[in-house]
């Protein structure tokens, strides 16, 4: 297992390397000029020559990139090109906010989803399985900008039920320590500010959580239904084991080996769906603030983001893959 780990993480360095080489290239062939977007369009040739020479930009793409690799791998991303301010100061405040949602909505995600697949597998061609599989065709091909915004019209300014924005009430304060406003408040023992937190919290992620909850849900019947027909369900049920040990105990452990496959896949289409959800719900995180520097054409902001979210992707795949030896153990890795 040791080795099988240190191989695969040997592997992740090409990818990363290549995930940079995209976001770096890329980024760049987008119209428009981050100097004139700092200086404004009335800005003089002789300024937008000095700044662009000072922030390296006159040099050649390649020498920029390997400047900014060097700088990378000492855990410097830049500065932000508007606000001139260390792009892993500000990656420390945002992605505390952005990964507490996306946590929230995967496990909002896996257990409703999961869990419904469960139940319309036992409950095989019944009004409830064709209700659940016919209301998850609908979670797959709804947008989730509209999806956020009639959930923001409906329960929050017409019905006020929950908060539209922010992840607490403007009057209320925290003691910042760790970023993660859970954990924070926690911390500080205020279960008042601790409730309010969760309560800002809810809306964005239910929205969230259907990126991934419908694909969960079909999935986890259809591997549920291929496993209940195999012999060994079927000698668990001969034997007079309870249908609830046989669901659970020997069904479900070994179903779940594509739905983990796809959760982890699925986090992609999270960090995804997490810029439309930041920037619907105005929520203070990476998304909004990557979509923002997109807007801008702030460099380093994007790059940094982009990066940071490769490496969350691949490492996540790694603990996926990792996870199939517990729950088979038919499967080792040498």
């Amino acid at each position: 297992m040791a080795q099988f780990i240190v191989r695969r993480l040997l592997a992740l360095i090409p990818v990363l390397i290549g995930v940079s080489l995209v976001v770096f290239f890329l980024i760049r062939m987008i119209p428009g000029d981050p100097v004139i977007v700092m200086l404004g369009e009335r800005a003089n040739a002789q300024d937008v020559a000095r700044v662009r020479r000072e922030m390296g930009f006159d040099r050649p793409i390649y020498i920029q990139y390997i400047e900014w690799m060097g700088r990378v791998l000492r855990g410097d991303l830049g500065k932000s090109i508007i606000g001139y301010t260390p792009v892993m100061d500000e990656l420390k405040q945002r992605l505390p906010g952005t990964i507490e949602m996306v946590v929230l909505g995967m496990f909002i995600g896996i257990v409703l989803g999961v869990g419904i697949g469960i139940i319309s597998a036992i409950k095989q061609n019944s009004w409830i399985d064709i209700g659940a599989m016919f209301a998850a065709l609908i979670g797959v091909s709804m947008p989730i900008y509209w999806l956020a915004l009639m959930l923001i019209y409906a329960l929050a300014v017409n019905r006020k039920i929950l908060p539209p924005s922010s992840r607490l009430d403007a009057e209320l304060m925290v003691d910042v320590r760790t970023g993660f406003m859970l954990i924070d408040t926690l911390l500080m023992r205020d279960l008042k500010l601790f409730a309010n937190a969760v309560w800002h919290l809810i809306l964005p992620s239910v929205v969230l959580s259907t990126v991934i909850m419908p694909i969960l849900a079909r999935l986890t019947r259809s591997s549920m239904l291929e496993v209940m027909r195999q012999d060994y369900v079927r000698t668990a049920r001969a034997k007079g084991l309870a249908d609830h040990i046989v669901i659970i105990r020997h069904a479900l452990k070994n179903a779940l080996l594509p739905v983990v496959t796809v959760i982890g896949l699925q986090l992609g289409g999270l960090l995804g769906g997490a810029i439309l959800t930041e920037t619907i719900f105005s929520w203070p995180g990476m998304g909004l603030w990557t979509y923002r520097a997109i807007l801008a054409r702030d460099y380093p902001i994007v790059q940094g983001a982009v990066l940071v979210s490769a490496t969350i992707y691949v490492f996540v795949n790694l603990l996926v893959d990792i996870s199939y030896a517990y729950l088979d153990p038919r499967i080792r890795y040498r």
